[in-house]
């Protein structure tokens, strides 16, 4: 459980940095002031984003492998030669 709350953390700091300062310097350019307002955007979002990348990272990644297992064959008789 540890390392899973430190990869939230950890990749929750990196996407919502990028993130963040990509959509606010997209929306409002590099103005004075443009700091302050990344950092207070980039703390909500990290605070929205440990809990969903917890809660929603296992189910995500239950789905991904049911997509990618491998398929059993039915006959399994006829492939054992």
């Amino acid at each position: 459980m540890k390392t899973k709350v430190a990869f939230a953390m950890i990749m929750g700091i990196i996407t919502t940095g990028i993130i963040s300062f990509t959509l606010i310097s997209i929306n409002i350019g590099l103005k004075p002031g443009f700091v302050a307002i990344w950092m207070r955007s980039w703390t909500m979002a990290y605070i929205i984003v440990i809990p969903v990348i917890l809660l929603v990272g296992p189910v995500v990644q239950n789905f991904v492998e049911d997509i990618f297992k491998e398929k059993i064959p039915l006959d399994i008789e006829k492939h054992k030669e």
